[in-house]
């Protein structure tokens, strides 16, 4: 049996950046990074585009489509996909692509770096080996790879700066790692007989992060100007109760306006439960809000614009939001699909 065949997509980020006048900018192809690791024809056979050359901090679901677009269109003809790609932002586009793309029976894989594949202390080769292993390997549907570890990617969020350990997953395992050149996997998420894939997202999906004293005024103007309205909460979930203002009738209000409204948390680790406290019982009993539990933020954002492409009608909204797609959500809680 011949070598894997993998379609390597550059889209920029710190792995294909060089020094310039105003500091790292993204300069190389996807073609110029397999130059520093030809060891990886050895693992498989390579063929390269170049979508884009962006700082990831400018990558907007608009680039998810055109990612999903060109894997779509090489799926007969490649066994696996790596997408090179800033680690700012990744964790939202392997979020994106998960949606985009259901059910994979191929790997994808996004990968990047934290120092330039140019510098001589740099994590990009290594990742671009490990991502290519797991692109040639018989594993299936959108992951993430990264110093070592594979990660879902509705589950992969950025939670080092600088560090090689970038990324983590949250509120579910690692699906394996690759040591050594050797893939070790740990689970095998189920994958559906047909893929499916996905050309339409809906971007006015807005998140607003709670901090003490904010005004409801803010929130207001998101559910104005915005299809649905992802609330980042304190703790395990709930609206602040101020005199000054009624973030409960501000969002009855975005509600009653056809807007889809999520409740998740700050807290990086084991979810929300707005069925604990009253700050959060009293929304989740009487408006038809729908809450994370443990999705990600990133998973959320990507769900809702996926979803909202595709129907805006509220019960269709929440049954959607609410059935697990790539491992995106586990602890749906009796009750849970308010509405």
């Amino acid at each position: 049996m011949g070598k894997k065949r993998i379609l390597l997509i550059g889209t920029g980020g710190t792995i294909a950046s060089e020094m310039g006048d105003n500091g790292l900018e993204p300069e190389l192809t996807s073609r110029q990074l397999l130059r520093y690791v030809p060891d990886i024809s050895g693992i498989c056979e390579i063929d390269c585009i170049q979508l884009f050359s962006l700082d990831s901090t400018n990558i907007r679901p608009e680039h998810w489509l055109r990612i999903a677009k060109s894997i779509q269109e090489g799926y007969g003809q490649y066994d696996g996909f790596v997408v090179s790609h800033g680690t700012d932002t990744m964790a939202y586009t392997a979020a994106g692509l998960s949606y985009l793309i259901q059910n994979s029976l191929k790997p994808i894989v996004l990968t990047g770096a934290q120092k330039p594949i140019g510098y001589d202390t740099t994590d990009s080769k290594q990742n671009l080996r490990d991502a290519f292993t797991v692109a040639a390997s018989g594993m299936s549907g959108v992951m993430l790879v990264f110093n070592g570890k594979i990660i879902m990617g509705t589950r992969a969020r950025k939670t080092h700066s600088k560090s090689f350990e970038a990324f983590s997953s949250i509120n579910y395992p690692i699906v394996g790692m690759v040591q050594d050149g050797r893939l070790i996997q740990y689970i095998r998420p189920e994958s559906k007989a047909n893929t499916k894939f996905y050309e339409a997202l809906d971007a006015k999906v807005a998140l607003l992060k709670l901090a003490p004293g904010i005004e409801c005024g803010v929130l207001e103007y998101l559910l104005e100007h915005n299809s649905a309205l992802v609330i980042e909460s304190f703790g395990v979930g709930g609206l602040p109760v101020y005199e000054t203002g009624s973030f409960y009738e501000a969002v009855k209000r975005g509600l009653d306006a056809g807007k889809t409204v999520v409740l998740t948390t700050q807290v990086e680790n084991e979810g929300s439960d707005l069925s604990v406290y009253h700050v959060g019982s009293s929304i989740k009993r009487n408006l038809p809000i729908l809450e994370a539990y443990d999705m990600t933020t990133e998973a959320v954002l990507a769900k809702l614009m996926w979803i909202l492409s595709l129907t805006t009608e509220r019960n269709e909204v929440a049954e959607l939001f609410y059935t697990p797609i790539a491992c995106d959500i586990i602890s749906v809680l009796e009750g849970g699909m308010n509405g």
